[in-house]
């Protein structure tokens, strides 16, 4: 169970003023505090701007005339004047914090309630405190549901459909761990909500509601895209290495490789040729694991204000965590920070929000899977290929002659062609030093001919447009040497060639 309540008991008890609780689950906080204050037998009141004072704090004389004061400054009248062993629930407090009468009276209130039982705890879905009451008042981390709730949740949905017959409520062990832990990042009502949902839509509980429930989440922190799985990892051609790094990973999430003593994998960073299949892989990944599929687009980290792009990388990381366990996908991470360097002066805004992410990814223990790609090694800065950012570096090189053939026959048979009516060796032959993406573009260019043609695609139709195209291996041959060079002793290999 989350620590909360024992932390909010100990601060009541040892006669902490002001606590102020930062968190969107208001039902679930004041059933918390509730819990808590008839475990310590103190009455507790709670108060909201549209509702007031509930129940009055004096019973014999009521509540303060509501006529001279605002509700706001009426509710801290109520509290002055509120006997010992009370506790006080005021609910979105923050806006009100801006008034210096306000804050005048919370820190009078805080001297006042050292000396008596009384505590006020203030609820609100952000952190918005001045500082002129920061030595007065103490913030409790209220955390979203951790695994033991979220299967008590499950519980009380399943006993209370368990006599209809039209559902499907049978879960294996595994089948529950995992859907226990698609749930994790929802706060209690979004998890009461996404197994109703499921059972009314699938009627069974399906994984893919729960994602789908995180994708708002995403879609709404405005920061993060959301992917939907897509490709498997069966649709990436080549890279046998790297596939079977992951594949040996699949498992890693679950409750077994914690106690068998693994961590969570931290991540992978690709490098390599452009057009190689690096951003396929990282939405294959996802597909195969099942789990949500974030990009991160650094564009958006940076804003115009003054702190924005410090909180907006801080708010994504947040926002990553919460849905995990998941994958994040940082495309092209070379060109997101190129001004860390200091070939771009920004006055440093670069750097800061570089230096969060850095440390998020060595210090992170949420289950969040980065992958990050990057074209140009010479632009990443040395600190993000230290030990301990990822768990492995893989080099993405152009496909050899058996990979081209399998990105053909991937390619070809994605356009519902016969794969067996085309010569596959020829056609690797014809396209030596082409990339994936060039591949493909050979086969799309090809069914364009043949189409305009009126006729079915032939083999003749994909040579003729091999031979026009100028693949990158041969404008870019200088930059791909070096790049191969660098990454000889310095990375894992992810595809097996024929000569190693």
């Amino acid at each position: 169970m989350s620590s909360a309540p024992h932390e909010i008991e100990v601060l009541i008890r040892a006669k902490y003023p002001i606590l102020y609780i930062v968190s969107w689950e208001e039902r679930r906080v004041a059933e918390t505090v509730a819990t808590v204050c008839r475990g310590l037998n103190r009455t507790l009141h709670t108060w909201s701007i549209t509702q007031g004072m509930r129940p009055p704090v004096n019973r014999s004389t009521g509540p303060v005339k509501p006529t001279t004061l605002p509700g706001e400054l009426e509710a801290l009248a109520l509290v002055h004047e509120a006997p010992e062993s009370t506790v006080f629930l005021l609910r979105d407090f923050h806006p009100y914090m801006k008034d210096y009468r306000v804050i005048r009276l919370l820190r009078d209130l805080a001297q006042q309630l050292r000396d008596k039982r009384q505590t006020i705890i203030l609820t609100a879905p952000t952190l918005s405190l001045p500082n002129d009451l920061e030595k007065d008042v103490t913030l409790v981390d209220f955390g979203l549901p951790e695994q033991a709730d979220i299967e008590a949740t499950l519980d009380k949905v399943l006993e209370a459909v368990k006599d209809n017959p039209n559902l499907d409520t049978k879960l294996e062990p595994l089948q529950r761990e995992l859907l226990v832990k698609s749930a994790q990042g929802l706060t209690q009502d979004e998890i009461e909500s996404v197994f109703a949902r499921s059972l009314v839509e699938s009627r069974k509980f399906d994984i893919d509601s729960i994602l789908g429930e995180k994708k708002q989440i995403i879609r709404k922190s405005g920061l993060l895209e959301y992917y939907a799985p897509e490709a498997a990892l069966k649709d990436v051609g080549g890279l046998e290495l790297l596939k079977g790094w992951l594949d040996k990973r699949t498992k890693s999430f679950t409750d077994d490789a914690r106690q068998f003593g693994l961590p969570a994998p931290k991540g992978v960073l690709l490098l390599g040729v452009q057009g190689c299949g690096k951003s396929l892989a990282a939405k294959a990944i996802a597909a195969q694991w099942n789990l949500p599929l974030l990009r991160l687009d650094v564009g958006r980290i940076f804003g115009s204000l003054v702190g924005q792009s410090e909180e907006n990388i801080r708010k994504a990381i947040k926002v990553a965590e919460s849905v995990a366990p998941c994958v994040l996908w940082a495309d092209e991470l070379e060109k997101g920070f190129a001004g860390v360097s200091g070939g771009v002066s920004d006055s440093g805004t670069t750097s800061r929000v570089f230096a969060t992410f850095l440390t998020w990814m060595s210090e992170k223990t949420a289950p969040v899977f980065l992958i990050a790609t990057a074209n140009d090694v010479s632009a990443l800065p040395p600190e993000m290929l230290r030990k301990g950012r990822f768990d492995e570096i893989f080099f993405v090189d152009l496909p050899d002659g058996p990979e081209r053939e399998q990105i053909f026959s991937i390619h070809l048979g994605k356009r519902k062609r016969d794969v067996s009516k085309y010569n596959l060796k020829t056609l690797s032959k014809a396209t030596d030093g082409f990339s994936g993406a060039e591949i493909e573009q050979v086969v799309v260019g090809a069914l364009f001919v043949a189409f305009d043609a009126g006729r079915e695609l032939q083999q003749k139709d994909l040579l003729t447009e091999a031979k026009n195209v100028v693949p990158l291996s041969v404008m870019m041959a200088e930059e791909i040497d070096e790049l191969r060079s660098w990454a000889k002793l310095r990375t894992r290999p992810a595809s097996k060639r024929d000569d190693e």
